[in-house]
């Protein structure tokens, strides 16, 4: 759909995509965008403010973060709806993605307004370009949860997941984080670990998970540094193997069970589909 004539009155929104680490990777566009616009929207000013000096830009910066978006959006809004241009970034790489901004531009598109992006780094794919695994099919999981419970669940609901996996990892939790990969996804699971991309000390660590924690805790630097987890998808064997294990718990169960009963436990224990152990159950029976 073009755009309404009142949307071609207003002010635009730029997504503009900033460096993760190497001041070298800005685009010529990101940095005329930069330089044109009303005003910056960023998540930490102060460190947004150290980018704009490096590049010649001098521009009123608007804070909007995690923290107060819900609060501020409705102002940039306000603003773009009266004519302004406004860069959207983040403190590295590309907004939206695990950094605030999403109820910025839903908001925008809702009211009619341009929302622009200017691509460029992005650490999901920097990673993944360098790392060595299928990059074909993956799926982008965020931060996995704090907690050692909540995060042993998640990583056992993506066990079976054929795609590449890619997370992002604080540096206090690399540790754990890979220990519980190996614990629930297996310790010959290959793992590619990315820290520092594009820095000095720009790090990859790859191999069997069991291998990656030994590696890590060998490394005195391993908990510095902001990291991209990716983990090899499962393999059809693992598949196999898991839907073998439960038929077999299934006859076992079935032995002194109602099949009801058995294929709940079975649900239970491995985490598959209730109603397809029920229907795998009965034909067992």
């Amino acid at each position: 759909m073009p755009p309404s004539t009142a949307s071609t009155q207003c002010g635009t929104l730029y997504i503009v995509a900033t460096p993760i680490g190497n001041l070298g990777d800005i685009s010529q566009r990101a940095a005329d965008v930069l330089g044109r616009v009303d005003c910056i929207a960023a998540e930490d000013t102060r460190h947004s403010q150290r980018l704009l000096q490096a590049l010649g830009i001098q521009k009123p910066l608007f804070a909007l973060h995690e923290h107060n978006e819900r609060e501020r959006f409705g102002q940039l809004v306000d603003r773009l709806s009266a004519g302004e241009s406004i860069a959207l970034i983040s403190d590295a790489g590309t907004p939206l993605i695990s950094d605030p901004g999403f109820v910025l531009v839903r908001a925008a598109r809702e009211r009619g307004l341009t929302v622009t992006p200017v691509p460029g780094p992005c650490a999901i794919t920097t990673a993944l370009s360098a790392a060595g695994l299928p990059t074909d099919r993956f799926t982008f999981e965020g931060f996995l949860p704090a907690k050692r419970k909540a995060r042993a669940d998640a990583l056992t609901s993506l066990k079976k997941e054929m795609r590449t996996l890619v997370f992002y990892e604080a540096p206090h939790r690399i540790r754990e984080t890979i220990d519980e990969i190996a614990s629930v996804m297996g310790e010959e699971r290959e793992v590619v670990l990315a820290r520092e991309l594009t820095k000095a000390f720009e790090t990859f660590y790859s191999g069997p998970a069991g291998r990656v924690a030994e590696m890590l805790a060998e490394d005195s630097y391993s908990e510095r540094g902001e990291y991209v987890v990716m983990v090899a998808g499962a393999s059809a064997a693992v598949e196999d193997a898991t839907t073998v294990d439960a038929d077999r718990m299934l006859e076992v169960l079935l032995a002194e069970l109602p099949v009801k009963v058995a294929a709940k436990m079975t649900a239970e224990i491995t985490g598959l589909s209730r109603n397809e152990l029920y229907q795998r159950a009965l034909a067992l029976k």
